[in-house]
């Protein structure tokens, strides 16, 4: 077993919940750095970076467990007139816009961004200054329960942006969440709820495709660490932030972000 293998699913724990854009660090890790690039070919990366985002999508599940299975229950048996059940519905309509692109569009993405570093690396900085700006120019006076509609469609159409490596999931739709004036914790806490049926529904439209099960069938001890590491650091990291945003900005994310894309770019340039 290639330790670059569990260096990536870390990567993949942690990236995937903080701001900072998890598929963009898999590709400038492995493709650019070539971390695990000798087990990990690029004619199965995709079906192994997606055996990485199952394994923070349980990370997500058993963290907010019990969360979801109260909206559920009282979505479904009192719709709108409960928080619980009000914020669902504000998922489930939250997530369309990002389905709809990804269904028509990501497959061409992947093939136009992924090997392009240098807009990586810009999406890397012009996003990180964003959260900071969203995060420093709008006041804490939301919580989710005081989402509307409007709110939570406009956080959802944030996510299309993500569908390009290096904007980040979470960044987009955390900054579009404090923009409108969500409170730091809640913010983080909607992104995170948002992400499931997000990656949800990427899993299940991709583990069927012929590539994506052969791969998975040659190298199953590969995907196996991959999604337990995966796993065990998205539950770690989910805690560390929600706590950390308790008293702290977005100020370290940025300045991550801008050294990470100016590093990328430079390294794409001269490598």
């Amino acid at each position: 077993m290639d330790f670059g293998v569990i260096i990536l699913a870390i990567i993949q724990g942690i990236a995937e919940f903080l701001p900072i854009s998890s598929s963009a660090h898999l590709i400038i890790f492995r493709d650019l750095f070539g971390i695990g690039s000798g087990v990990i070919s690029s004619d199965f990366a995709l079906a192994f970076d997606l055996a990485l985002h199952f394994g923070t999508l349980l990370a997500i599940v058993l963290y907010f467990f019990k969360d979801f299975w109260s909206m559920f229950i009282k979505g479904i048996t009192k719709g709108v007139k409960s928080d619980e059940g009000k914020i669902l519905w504000y998922l489930i309509l939250a997530t369309i816009p990002a389905a709809i692109v990804g269904v028509l569009f990501e497959e061409s993405i992947e093939k136009v961004v992924r090997s392009n570093f240098i807009l990586i690396g810009t999406a890397l900085i012009v996003m990180g200054i964003i959260i900071y700006v969203a995060d420093k120019h709008f006041k804490e006076t939301n919580s989710i329960k005081k989402m509307s509609l409007k709110d939570a469609f406009l956080i959802g159409c944030s996510q299309v942006f993500a569908l390009i490596p290096g904007f980040s999931r979470s960044g987009t739709t955390i900054a579009a969440a404090r923009s409108l004036k969500l409170k730091r914790e809640d913010a983080a806490k909607f992104s995170f709820y948002l992400s499931a049926p997000v990656v949800a529904g990427a899993c299940v439209l991709n583990i069927f495709d012929s590539t994506t099960l052969n791969a998975i069938s040659l190298n199953l001890d590969i995907f196996i660490v991959g999604i337990l590491v995966a796993f065990i650091s998205g539950l770690l990291c989910i805690q560390f932030l929600l706590k950390y945003l308790k008293s702290h900005d977005f100020k370290i994310f940025m300045w991550y972000r801008v050294v990470l894309g100016i590093i990328v770019i430079v390294y794409s340039i001269l490598k």
